[in-house]
């Protein structure tokens, strides 16, 4: 008998607005995408992204309407449903599918891992403090042991997305005698994020314990992971966590590779990182290699201190336009000149999350579809 492993698989599906799952419904009606193996569903809604943005909330609907027919209610409520709202500059709003199968040990190993799991939901007290870094720690490590990952380094991307305070969860917080470490609502957002990172951090062994306060929170930029994506939504109380990685234990042709980019410009990291996977070889995707491009997930954020390589910039002055927003806009449009095209995941906000100004990048491939993958499929790290 063949051994028998673990093997991931990963979709990107085109939506024409917030609660369009046709595409999904679609690949769900011809077994091309088996909904009993679906892990997460990350998405790109366009919607403001702010406090507001209701847009995550109506696609988590229509996703779960979408899977009812297919999953127990239980298994609805597993799946990591990650909307990231705000789809500025040029960003495609799309779907990106992760999930896992059984397969003969055949093809390439190490592979792509894929691990989730949901945190119970937070008290409120705790949010953008070390009660929110702790339970994210935990979080973590539980979706790597539902991955089979067992060594941190071996995980390349950490995708969180985390709740926030609405004047009624810091009402409910002040009835019972406790206290917020923030009452500005979209102000929470950021040190939510800050904090999940930081919880990210503290699983992977990037950021030593002792380090951690509540002081640091939002407040100490030194202090950052190198593979942790945030995104804060009002649609959610607890932590949905879906942890990507290489593991020897699965097989198969997708693979997964991270970088840090130190600006919305700064390219560079990323390019090595598709080069490393096979990809690029000129410094750019070129048509025939933009197919084996499977997903790329990015974190964006706009430098703390007024300049991008010495000149002004005005994100954190428009009154009009939310940072963030102005952020995702200019890293998709970095990452689009290099990959050909705009149907990449930027999420806005990158507190602890990359270097000020910075943030992390995971790219991940299909190596049956990289020029230089050998015919045979042997074993590629």
């Amino acid at each position: 008998m063949p051994l028998v492993t673990r093997t991931a698989f990963v979709h990107r599906l085109a939506t024409s607005a917030p609660d369009d799952v046709s595409a999904l419904e679609a690949a769900l009606g011809d077994g091309s995408i088996d909904a009993r193996g679906i892990v997460a569903i990350l998405g790109k809604t366009e919607g403001n992204g702010n406090v507001n943005d209701f847009t995550r909330a109506f696609a988590v609907r229509a996703l779960k309407d979408a899977l009812r027919p297919h999953l127990s209610p239980s298994e609805v409520e597993a799946v990591s449903y990650v909307m990231s709202g705000g789809t500025e500059g040029a960003m495609s709003p799309h779907l990106v599918v992760f999930g896992r199968g059984e397969a003969a040990a055949a093809g390439s190993s190490p592979a792509l891992a894929v691990g989730g799991a949901h945190t119970p939901d937070m008290a409120f007290e705790d949010l953008g403090r070390l009660g929110q870094v702790r339970l994210v720690a935990e979080g973590v490590r539980a979706a790597m042991r539902d991955a089979g990952i067992d060594d941190p380094a071996d995980v390349h991307f950490v995708q969180i997305k985390c709740p926030l305070l609405t004047a009624e969860r810091i009402a409910a917080v002040d009835a019972r005698g406790g206290s917020v470490a923030v009452r500005d609502t979209l102000k929470s957002m950021g040190l939510s994020r800050g904090a999940s990172a930081l919880g990210v951090a503290l699983a992977l062994g990037e950021i030593e314990p002792a380090a951690m306060t509540d002081a640091v929170i939002g407040r100490d930029p030194s202090l950052w992971s190198s593979r942790a994506s945030t995104s804060a939504g009002v649609e959610l109380m607890n932590h949905e966590i879906v942890v990507m990685g290489m593991s020897a234990k699965w097989s198969g042709p997708l693979a997964i590779d991270h970088a840090v980019m130190a600006d919305g410009i700064d390219i560079e990291p990323v390019r090595a990182a598709l080069r490393r996977l096979g990809l690029s070889a000129d410094g750019q995707l070129s048509a025939a290699e933009r197919p084996a491009l499977v997903a790329l997930l990015a974190k964006a954020e706009a430098p703390s201190t007024g300049r991008l390589r010495g000149l002004r910039h005005t994100m954190l002055d428009d009154s009009d336009i939310s940072s963030t927003r102005h952020a995702r806009a200019f890293v998709a449009g970095s990452l689009g000149s290099l990959v050909g095209h705009a149907g990449i995941y930027v999420s806005g906000g990158a507190e602890h999350q990359g270097p000020d100004g910075g943030g992390p990048v995971a790219v991940i491939v299909d190596r049956r579809l990289v020029p230089s993958f050998p015919a045979s499929g042997g074993p590629q790290s």
